[in-house]
């Protein structure tokens, strides 16, 4: 597993803003992200010959090669399940990169999750019939990717007895960091415990700040060698490890016939292999852009990855003092998926690069090891960069 570590590199990053209401098509607002990538790496088009997006995209892979003029793509690919194909799109960039598949793979989301069409919560008969999961809970009204965790957000806090308003520790820290960055969609939006309180529950036990933004928008992110990103235009941020994860029993958000659906065994199954795979231990990380897409998902992620012990992740994030900028483990420093943006976990990505360069609104300083995670309840995926 370690023969990757640091073959590959991240060197060009690109977006559009955030926003409500984009007003273009996705495929338009992937176009515009990969020229901002390749721009920002110092490459030209004709230097993409792989490219990794997700199953949910609308905009097609042929597209983008016919609309930018990109000769040929020698490697080409798609990673389902949502938020949890974030870091995986790295990781099959990694592989054929290494593998010598490809030279430069661009891996690219683009989302109109804001003015887009609703998706969730359709009783299309072949979803229902073809996926025993959502056969069994829309009928009754679980329909939501908020209804969904807040079971698995219920179960913890019975378990671990957490208390009303700890977990609103993770969206003040977020939307802080958000307020430093003028790309987040909540940059002029500061958020004090007592509205997070009186904020309404959207489902019991998650608060209206406790769930991520609906987000327009597009990312795009290149991966070549080692070797090459030496001569571009920006510090390479290396990648050291990169992999994905899918434990038995699983579902797609709704995995609650485990032993224990307080805890996320695929996060803990990923990051054994991605620790060992980088060289590095949960102590060696200096900055951490966890997947928060649901807040009481970041102290689980705390207690999967092997930061904290079981039941001790709410504690570890109350008074936010261990999770800020000059804590022990600052987290999503652009403002996550609750305060930047919601786009599946690629700003999460494009937010740890910056670390490394050094370019970040809220910069930690001397940031070595990054690490970032992808969607949680579904097969998901992880990633540490490192600066070298």
């Amino acid at each position: 597993m370690e023969n990757i570590r640091d073959k590959t590199a991240i060197v060009g990053i690109g977006q559009t803003e955030f926003s409500r209401n984009c007003g273009r098509t996705e495929l338009q607002m992937a176009l515009e992200a990969i020229l901002a990538a390749v721009e920002d790496a110092g490459l030209k088009v004709e230097d993409i010959d792989g490219m990794v997006n997700y199953t949910l995209d609308s905009a097609e892979q042929v597209e983008i090669v016919r609309a930018l003029g990109i000769p040929n793509l020698s490697f080409f690919s798609k990673i389902p399940y949502g938020g949890g194909a974030s870091c995986g799109t790295i990781a099959h960039a990694v592989a054929a990169v290494a593998s010598g598949m490809a030279n430069t793979v661009v891996c690219v989301r683009s989302i109109r999750d804001a003015s887009g069409p609703v998706t969730y919560g359709d009783f299309e008969p072949n979803r229902v019939a073809g996926d025993t999961y959502m056969g069994m809970y829309h009928p009754y009204g679980l329909l939501t990717p908020v209804a969904w965790v807040a079971m698995f957000a219920q179960r913890y806090i019975h378990q671990y007895g957490v208390n009303d308003g700890q977990l609103g520790w993770v969206s003040l820290v977020n939307r802080e960091n958000a307020n430093r960055n003028p790309n987040a969609m909540f940059y002029d939006r500061p958020l004090s415990m007592e509205e997070y309180l009186a904020s309404p529950i959207n489902v019991a036990p998650l608060r209206r700040h406790d769930c991520c933004l609906s987000t327009d928008g597009a990312i795009a992110v290149i991966v070549t060698s080692a070797e090459r990103a030496k001569h571009l235009k920006h510090r390479p941020a290396y990648i050291s490890g990169a992999i994905q994860g899918m434990s038995t029993n699983g579902e797609v958000m709704t995995s609650y016939y485990r032993d224990d659906i307080a805890f996320l065994p695929e996060v803990e199954a990923y990051g054994n292999l991605l620790f060992k795979m980088a060289g590095v231990t949960p102590k060696d990380i200096d900055v951490a852009q966890f997947y928060d897409a649901f807040s009481p998902l970041v102290p689980m992620q705390l207690e999967a990855l092997g930061f904290v012990g079981r039941g001790e992740g709410v504690a570890y994030c109350e008074g936010g003092h261990r999770i800020r900028p000059d804590g022990e483990l600052p987290i999503n420093t652009s403002g996550g998926l609750m305060s930047e943006g919601y786009l599946h976990g690629m700003n999460l990505i494009t937010e740890g690069v910056r670390q490394i360069r050094g370019t970040s609104t809220t910069q930690i300083a001397d940031a070595e090891h990054v690490l970032v995670t992808g969607g949680l309840g579904v097969p998901t995926s992880g990633l540490i960069l490192r600066r070298r």
